[in-house]
C-alpha cells in the first residue's frame, strides 16, 4: 500500500485533473482517499493522472521505462496528486515540493512562479506541474543526464528519487514497485 498516509489530499476540477472510469480495484486501497483530512481523490483519477504523466514523459523523448520511473516515485511522493499536501509538513504537488523552497521561493526555480506566470495556469494544475518537473530536469540540473542514462526501470527510480526528490525516508523499493506497476499498465 502506498504511503500516503502522511498526506492530505484533495481533489478539485479546476486543477486539470481528468477522471476516468476503471474499477476501484485498479488502484491501490488507499487511493480510495484514506487521507487525515478524509478528502478523497478517487482510484480512477490517480490512474488517469499516472497515465497522463506516464505520456507527458514519453513524449519528451524518456523511454517507457524511464518514464514508468518518475511515475513511480510520483505515486510514492503523492498518488500523482496535484493538490496533495503533506499532513504537517511542507510537501506540496505531484512531486511534494517543499514550502519555502521549490515550491515557492527558491530564486528562478519554484513551482508556483512557473505555473503562475511563466504557463499561466493555476500552481494545482497537472499538466503545469508535469511542465515544471521536465523544466526542473533539464534547465535547473536536477538530474535529466543521469536519468537518460539509465536503461532499468529500477535505474530510473533510483535516479529520479536521488537526483529529482532527494527525498529523506525514500521507501525505494515502494518506489520501485509503483514503477514497475505502471510500466506493465502503460507501456
Amino acid at each position: 500500500m502506498r504511503k500516503l498516509c502522511t498526506l492530505a489530499l484533495g481533489v478539485s476540477a479546476s486543477a486539470g485533473l481528468i477522471a476516468t472510469s476503471l474499477p476501484a480495484s485498479a488502484a491501490p486501497a488507499h487511493a480510495a482517499g484514506m487521507s487525515p483530512n478524509s478528502s478523497v481523490i478517487t482510484p480512477s483519477i490517480i490512474r488517469s493522472n499516472e497515465q497522463t504523466a506516464f505520456n507527458f514523459f514519453v513524449d519528451k523523448g524518456l523511454t517507457k521505462k524511464q518514464a514508468a520511473g518518475i511515475v513511480g516515485n510520483l505515486d510514492q511522493e503523492s498518488g500523482v496528486d496535484p493538490n496533495a499536501k503533506q499532513s504537517g509538513g511542507p510537501g506540496r504537488g505531484i512531486a511534494q515540493w517543499s514550502v519555502g523552497g521549490r515550491w515557492d521561493t527558491t530564486s528562478g526555480d519554484n513551482e508556483v512562479h512557473y505555473t503562475n506566470v511563466v504557463l499561466g495556469v493555476s500552481r494545482y494544475n497537472l499538466t503545469g506541474q508535469l511542465k515544471f518537473i521536465w523544466h526542473e530536469l533539464t534547465d535547473i540540473g536536477y538530474g535529466y543526464s543521469s536519468l537518460k542514462q539509465t536503461t532499468t526501470i529500477n535505474g530510473a527510480t533510483t535516479v529520479f528519487e536521488s537526483k529529482f526528490e532527494i527525498c529523506g525516508d525514500c521507501n525505494t523499493a515502494a518506489r520501485e514497485q509503483y514503477a514497475h506497476d505502471a510500466y506493465d499498465r502503460y507501456a
